[in-house]
């Protein structure tokens, strides 16, 4: 993915693991490693389902993309 002209293949994860890591793993530092996977594993489930993005129109990004949530 690096190369000349890709920055922008970037930005979208980049700004994923900002948000995963300010919002979930420095509130909740982790005990080990399956803790920390769990956690992550609930956060991307959050994330996805639950919350509200600026760039959706402040709709969660399943309602957004036609997907039933859970």
């Amino acid at each position: 993915m690096d190369g000349k002209g890709r920055a922008l293949d970037n930005i979208f994860i980049e700004r994923f693991w900002r948000s995963l890591k300010h919002e979930y793993v420095y509130l909740n530092p982790p005990n080990g490693g399956a803790d920390l996977y769990r956690g992550v594993k609930a956060y991307v489930e959050f994330y996805n389902c639950q919350r509200k993005h600026t760039g959706t129109g402040y709709v969660p990004n399943d309602r957004f993309l036609g997907e039933k949530s859970s």
